[in-house]
């Protein structure tokens, strides 16, 4: 699974950590994610997009392989 992550943390100007506080997960696992070898669980990932205010589809893109 893709993801824009990095990016949207980009354009609101937030850390991994602050991500990671905002959205009650560790640094790693923010890190993980963005290097995408972790698929975060749908809970976490409706998390992530109401911090950036979008939708989960928005920062999370399914492969062919999916």
């Amino acid at each position: 699974m893709k993801n824009t992550l990095k990016v949207e943390r980009a354009k609101l100007n937030i850390t991994q950590q602050e991500l990671a506080d905002k959205v009650s997960v560790s640094r790693q696992t923010i890190n993980s994610i963005e290097a995408e070898r972790y698929v975060p669980s749908t809970v976490l990932a409706i998390k992530i997009s109401e911090v950036f205010k979008t939708t989960v589809n928005e920062i999370f893109k399914l492969e062919k392989d999916d």
